[in-house]
């Protein structure tokens, strides 16, 4: 997976009233420490001779210059008090997210003077920000060496490539979703007009098509084969292995060749008449690399899980799962299980491709998933209104069962499965081995998600985020 890389556009702000030179050396010092933390970003120095944003003339070249770099978030660090109104402008033409933060004031001096009253303006800009209808996130009023300082940074930076990814999502649809899964019908047209996720829909014969054109040109496929032989224990037919394979490769390209990020499939029965193997090993290989797949065309769920991968920073792959059965000794249990498209790199053994649980076809991988922290998550909605569910859970041991699988244990597990009944949500969900609950829960204020906290910790969660 290629890791997120982020730019900021980096807007200090100061006021006449107060301190100029001490605005501008706390303006360098804060672009030194950005610096220090390996953050991209776009500076004003060329906009006017102190860098600094407090003139309203200045708003529309800083504008320009922003978007023509391509910035994904704007950080307004006041370095004194700021000029509420200006950044309010910025900001609402800029439509992307805002980082609001001021250095802690030092002790006035002998004569009873301040030089910057930092803490004052963001209350102010705060204020104003709300009437311009701007979203923002605030990152405590802290020093530059503080660790709230450099976790709040880093988060944003999330959070940026969270609301980056949501807006600019496109889905490889490939088929529609199979009849008997109702639950898994979405509104297209509504999912375009409210967010902009896009789908681009293809037949199964476009599918399969593509996977006859790379089996004859052999190369891409052979070293696929070579992966799966090197990286998994191979218990279906070199033929079997060799369609899987060559699927992994034709979803790939017509992902490339639509400009998608994710794929939703309609993995039965169509594509066992046409292939005669489930394109759960394949699904599994897209993972690894970065591209989700998920499956029965869940098109919600190939959201969640763009949305939960841009929360790691494309760090780690995430994995789309059902929701089965109650553990049998843990009231608290549950386990997560699919056919078998699970990223190799989540299995805490060795997998292999065998067979599935329920289908006579090869091509599922098989093994359980690496215990430990998981967040857990799902987009959905109906009825016009969407929201994000969002929890964590934790990997413990179970028994044995088929495919790819996690038996996991959450705080308080009749909460969590009241919400999946009475909705938006479904049966499937995606997870990720990473606490990312924070992230895409501030998210949400950018995508115009209502956020869904299983765990009912709100109040621990908007304390992490305020840098308690």
């Amino acid at each position: 997976m290629a890791k997120a890389t982020i730019k900021l556009g980096y807007a200090p702000t100061r006021r006449s009233i107060f301190s100029a030179p001490d605005a501008i050396k706390y303006r360098g010092l804060t672009r030194d420490r950005l610096q220090e933390l390996g953050v991209e970003f776009v500076d004003i120095d060329d906009i006017n001779p102190e860098g600094l944003l407090y003139d309203d003339r200045d708003v529309a070249p800083i504008l320009k210059k922003f978007r023509e770099a391509g910035v994904d978030g704007l950080f307004v660090p006041h370095c004194n008090f700021g000029t509420e109104y200006v950044v309010a402008r910025l900001a609402r033409e800029l439509k992307l997210p805002v980082l609001l933060w001021g250095p802690r004031d030092e002790r006035p001096d002998e004569n009873g003077v301040r030089l910057r009253d930092s803490q004052c303006g963001l209350f102010a800009t705060g204020k104003v920000l709300r009437r311009f209808q701007v979203p923002f996130t605030y990152m405590t009023n802290c020093r530059l060496t503080d660790p709230e300082f450099e976790r709040g940074i880093r988060d944003f930076l999330a959070v940026c490539n969270v609301v980056r990814v949501f807006r600019h999502t496109r889905i490889l649809q490939i088929a529609p979703r199979p009849f008997d899964f109702w639950s898994t019908m979405c509104n297209e047209g509504e999912l375009l007009e409210k967010f902009n996720i896009q789908l681009s829909p293809i037949p199964m014969p476009e599918l399969t098509g593509m996977v006859k054109k790379v089996k004859e040109e052999k190369t891409e496929v052979r070293q696929v084969m070579d992966y799966c032989r090197e990286n998994m224990e191979v218990k279906i037919k070199e033929k079997e292995l060799e369609n899987v394979a060559a699927l992994k490769v034709a979803m790939k390209r017509l992902a490339e060749q639509y400009g998608c990020n994710a794929v939703a499939i309609q993995c039965w029965n169509a594509l066992q008449g046409e292939l005669g193997i489930m394109p759960c090993a394949a699904n599994s290989l897209m993972n690894e690399e970065g591209i989700p797949v998920v499956c029965e065309t869940d098109i919600h769920g190939a959201v969640t899980a763009v949305l939960a991968e841009a929360a790691a920073m494309n760090n780690t792959p995430s994995f789309f799962a059902d929701w089965t059965v109650r553990h049998p000794d843990n009231e608290n249990g549950e386990l997560l299980q699919h056919c078998g498209p699970w990223p190799i790199s989540c299995a805490r053994e060795k997998p292999c491709i065998g067979y599935p649980l329920a289908f006579d076809h090869p091509g599922a991988v098989e093994a359980e998933a690496k215990h430990g922290e998981v967040t857990l998550c799902r987009f959905d909605g109906d009825n016009g209104e969407y929201s994000l569910l969002l929890g964590k859970a934790k990997g413990i041991d179970g028994p044995y069962t088929k495919g790819t699988y996690l038996w996991i244990e959450v705080e308080n597990w009749k909460r969590l499965e009241a919400k999946l009944v009475e909705g938006p949500y479904i049966h499937h969900c995606v997870g990720i081995h990473k606490d990312v609950v924070p992230v895409l829960y501030e998210a949400c204020k950018y995508m115009k998600v209502k956020p869904d906290l299983y765990d009912g910790n709100e109040e621990a969660v908007k304390a992490y985020l305020r840098g308690e």
